[in-house]
C-alpha cells in the first residue's frame, strides 16, 4: 500500500516516493538547549520516532535521521551570563538532560545528531555561495553581521504562503545594518559583552551563525544538496522553516522534498512553554507516571493535532497501557518474552491507518481490537491463539514505540524476569487459597487474601476462567 504523508508547503496528502529508491533521508530540527525539555518541547522527537519505525517496519526503507543539536543562540548566552557559567557548560548539560529524557521515551537515537557549533566552516561557506549569488551582504555599519537579502529571492514566503510586504520584521538582529526590516541574519558579529568563546573568524569579521542557516548546512553535509523529508514542530514554519528553505534554494540547493510539522501540547488551551509557567519537565513527569505511559500519551493523538494536557491525560494513558501488557502477560505468562520478527503479517487496518499520514488512532484501535480478540481466546481456552494475537499485538506496538515488552521501558533483565516469576509463583498460591476459601464459602478469609494482595500492589480481576493478577501502577504517588 502507499504511504501518504500530509505536505505542509502544499497543504495536501502526497504518495511518498523517495528520491533514491530503498533510501530515506530526514532531517529535524532539534531543541535548543538552553533548559531541560518538557513533555511539550520532546513531542516533536516522539512523532518522528513513529515516521521512521513506519518506514522501516511497513515499508522496508533504509531510513537516515537527522536530528541537530542547537548549541549556542541567545537565550543560551543570556542564561548562562546569569548563572555565572561557561555557556557550553550549560548547554552540554542540557544537551545530556535532552538526551536522557528522549532515552526515557524510548526515542530511537538518531543516525547523526550534529551540533550546531561542530559545522561553522560549512555555515561560512554556504553564506559565501549566498553573496557571490546576490542574495545575501555585509552589513555597512561595521557590526560584522551578514544579512539575507529577502527580495532577492521571489520565491520567499512560499513555505508558510506569505506576502513579503505582509511580513512582521526579522527580529534576530540589529535592524539598522539591514536594506530591508525583514532581512535575517546569517552571520551575527559578536558583541563586546559576549564571551570571546561564543565567536569564530570569517571574512566579515568574528561571530557567530544565525539560527535558520545551522540548519541549512547540517542537512547538506549528512544529507546531500537534496532529501526526501523536513519535519519540526509547527511554531518553526516561520520564521525558521521559511528562512531554510529561502537561503538553500537560493544557494541553488534542491532541498527538501517534503515539509512535515507536528503540533504542539497545550495546557489550559495555550502552548506548553516556560514563559507561561505551565511547563511539565520530562524528568518530572515520569517519576509521577511511567515512561512508557508518557510515550503512549504523547503518540496517541496524530501528529498534526493539538494535544491538551489536563489532570487525568496520563492515568487515561497509564490504563491503556496495562490493558495491553496485561494481555501479553496473560497470553505469555509472566516472565514471557516475545520480540517482534519483522516478517509479522500486520492487519490490513493498522497497515490502511499508519499510510493514511500516520493515523495512530486507528492505529491503537487495531491494537486494542486484537487485545480483546486475545482475551476472548484466551477465556475460550485456546492459548495457541492467544499467543499468535499477541504476537501482533507486540509487533504493532514495536511500531508505535509503546511495545511493553521491550526491555528499554523497565532496563529488565535476568535477574528483574526472575524475580518476576517468583512473584507469579506467590501469587498463584494465595489465588489459590482464596479460591479455595470461595468454594468453602469462607468468604472472610477469600476477602482478606484479596485485601493482602491489594496491599501488596497486586491488582485481582476475576475472570470466568479464574482470577487474573497485575502489578498496581502509579503507587506512592
Amino acid at each position: 500500500m502507499t504511504l501518504r504523508l500530509f505536505d505542509s508547503m502544499s497543504r495536501e496528502l502526497r504518495d511518498f516516493v523517495p528520491l533514491q529508491p530503498g533510501r530515506v533521508g530526514i532531517y529535524i530540527c532539534g531543541l535548543t538547549t538552553q533548559a531541560p525539555p518538557h513533555i511539550g518541547h520532546v513531542r516533536f522527537a516522539v512523532a518522528f520516532d513513529v515516521l521512521r519505525r513506519w518506514l522501516v517496519r511497513g515499508h522496508g526503507l533504509d531510513v537516515t535521521l537527522v536530528r541537530n543539536v542547537t548549541d549556542l543562540d541567545d537565550k543560551i548566552l543570556r542564561k548562562s551570563a546569569e548563572a555565572g557559567e561557561d555557556w557550553f557548560a550549560l548547554s552540554y548539560r542540557n544537551e545530556v538532560a535532552t538526551a536522557e529524557a528522549l532515552r526515557l521515551l524510548g526515542v530511537l537515537p538518531p543516525t547523526y545528531e550534529p551540533r550546531a557549533m561542530g559545522h561553522i566552516t560549512e555555515m561560512v561557506e554556504l553564506i559565501e555561495v549566498l553573496v557571490e549569488r546576490g542574495h545575501a551582504y555585509a552589513a555597512g555599519d561595521g557590526s560584522g553581521d551578514v544579512y539575507f537579502d529577502v527580495r532577492s529571492w521571489p520565491a520567499y514566503g512560499e513555505v508558510t504562503h506569505q506576502r513579503i510586504d505582509d511580513m512582521s520584521a526579522a527580529e534576530d538582529a540589529d535592524p539598522r545594518g539591514k536594506r530591508d526590516p525583514r532581512d535575517f541574519a546569517l552571520w551575527k558579529g559578536r558583541k563586546d559583552d559576549e564571551p570571546e568563546s561564543a565567536s569564530w573568524p570569517t571574512p566579515w569579521g568574528r561571530g557567530r551563525p544565525g539560527w535558520h542557516l545551522e540548519c541549512s548546512a547540517m542537512a547538506r553535509k549528512y544529507l546531500g544538496d537534496a532529501f526526501d523529508i523536513h519535519g519540526g514542530g509547527v511554531d518553526l514554519r516561520f520564521p525558521h522553516h521559511e528562512n531554510e528553505q529561502a537561503q538553500s534554494r537560493a544557494a541553488g540547493l534542491p532541498f527538501t522534498s517534503l515539509w512535515m510539522h507536528n503540533a504542539w501540547v497545550t495546557t489550559g488551551g495555550e502552548k506548553m512553554s516556560k514563559s507561561l509557567g505551565n511547563s511539565l519537565l520530562v524528568h518530572e513527569v515520569t517519576k509521577k507516571a511511567r515512561p512508557l505511559a508518557v510515550r503512549y500519551y504523547l503518540t496517541a493523538a496524530h501528529y498534526r493535532s493539538m494535544i491538551e494536557f489536563h489532570e487525568g491525560s496520563l492515568a487515561e494513558a497509564e490504563a491503556a497501557v496495562d490493558r495491553i501488557e496485561g494481555f501479553l502477560r496473560r497470553a505469555l505468562g509472566p516472565d514471557g518474552a516475545l520480540s517482534p520478527t519483522g516478517t509479522e503479517v500486520l492487519p490490513a487496518d493498522f497497515v490502511e491507518a499508519m499510510n493514511d499520514d500516520l493515523g495512530v488512532s486507528g492505529a491503537l484501535a487495531a491494537v486494542h481490537e486484537t487485545v480483546t480478540r486475545g482475551n476472548t481466546a484466551l477465556d475460550d481456552g485456546e492459548p495457541e491463539t492467544a499467543r499468535e494475537l499477541a504476537a501482533l499485538v507486540v509487533a504493532m506496538t514495536d511500531v508505535l514505540g509503546v511495545n511493553p515488552l521491550d526491555q528499554g521501558w523497565s532496563g529488565a533483565d535476568s535477574s528483574s524476569s526472575d524475580a518476576l516469576a517468583a512473584l507469579d509463583v506467590l501469587v498463584r498460591e494465595r489465588l489459590a487459597a482464596r479460591s479455595a476459601a470461595r468454594s468453602a464459602r469462607d468468604y472472610g478469609t477469600s476477602d482478606a487474601i484479596r485485601d493482602e494482595l491489594v496491599a501488596a500492589g497486586i491488582t485481582i480481576e476475576d475472570t470466568p476462567t479464574g482470577a487474573r493478577w497485575s502489578l498496581t501502577r502509579g503507587r506512592g504517588e
